[in-house]
């Protein structure tokens, strides 16, 4: 029995090896694209796009990976692109300074609006997010640094560590990219620990997880400050992009958004809100022009999404056998 198993095991290891190395080449084909993409597609297009991939990889860590589906986080998203945006133009922070602060105020409203939700569960969750992101919606449209309807326009790019000059279009790029891959890594990294496996067990059965002795409303809101701060970033980030912060960033129809995007690609894969984002803005880039309404597309998508391919485009894909020979995997 044992002569026979070793071979097995060794198959197997072979297996996984191959699996990581086709891994490995699939995201440095991507890598090199995104590097190269500049060259043949417009900027700030780009910028756009890694940034709501950013947003939508953000939220599933909370839908995919803890099981719970917030109708808030434009509050996050929005939220950090004025602390930002103010923050340079007012105060004359340096960019990093001003994304940083943007980060550490989606965090705190993460813990506020996180205390507040995890008390309920389901829609209850749902609804008390979106209820939260409504008041913090009416506070912007009232407070003064926010300027209203106008919002903050004419937002400085400034110099990245008072050295590199984020006002050259391809510089400006090539960190939102950096910002967008070390975004990923922090998710992968966040999902693959210890604390990423209780989230995944609490996700498939949270009263066994009690009864194991885990904290499930730590854990919850650990998830989602988490979720917030690293939302904050993208929207701290797509605020020195288009150098402005408005009310459209954290109106329930961005909330929406983000949940189109994630449920497009596959809820539970780090790269299927990334390919849903990608799907949605260039939608909406290439349809703004034209005379049909984007809505009504985006709509049509998502119901034969929803139709043909319930785990979503990317999710779907990673089921298939060839998926599965290649190594990849839905948590959903």
């Amino acid at each position: 029995m044992a002569g026979k198993s070793e071979p097995a095991a060794t198959e197997t290891v072979a297996i996984h090896a191959k699996a990581g190395q086709i891994k490995i080449a699939f995201l440095a084909i991507a890598l090199v694209a995104l590097i190269l993409a500049p060259q043949f597609l417009y900027p700030i297009f780009l910028m756009k796009l890694l940034c709501f991939a950013l947003f939508a990889a953000a939220f599933n860590l909370l839908l995919g990976y803890t099981g719970l589906l917030s109708f808030g986080h434009a509050t996050f998203f929005g939220g950090a692109a004025y602390f930002t945006a103010h923050a340079v133009k007012v105060w004359g922070w340096s960019p990093e300074a001003g994304i940083l602060l943007g980060v550490l105020g989606a965090a705190a409203l993460g813990l506020v609006m996180g205390a507040i939700a995890i008390r309920r569960q389901g829609i209850y969750f749902a609804m008390i997010t979106l209820a939260l992101s409504q008041m913090f919606y009416f506070f912007c449209l009232q407070a003064r640094f926010t300027h209203g309807e106008d919002g903050i326009q004419s937002v400085p790019r400034g110099r990245l560590f008072g050295i590199i000059n984020l006002g050259d279009t391809m510089t400006m790029y090539f960190f939102v990219l950096t910002v967008f891959v070390i975004g990923l890594l922090i998710i992968w990294r966040f999902v693959n620990s210890p604390f990423g496996m209780i989230l995944k067990s609490i996700r498939e059965n949270e009263q066994r997880a009690i009864s194991l002795g885990y904290s499930v409303s730590r854990y919850k809101l650990g998830a989602f400050v988490m979720s917030a701060a690293l939302t904050g970033l993208a929207g701290g980030v797509k605020a020195l992009v288009f150098q402005f912060a408005t009310l459209t960033d954290v109106t329930w129809q961005m909330s929406g958004e983000v949940i189109l995007m994630t449920l497009l690609g596959g809820i539970g894969t780090l790269a299927g809100p990334v390919f849903g984002a990608g799907l949605v803005v260039t939608l909406q880039n290439f349809l703004a022009t034209s005379d049909v309404p984007v809505t009504i597309i985006t709509g049509l998508v998502f119901m034969v999404c929803v139709l043909l391919f319930r785990r979503g485009l990317v999710g779907e894909f990673f089921a298939t056998k060839l998926g599965r020979k290649l190594g990849f995997r839905s948590e959903s």
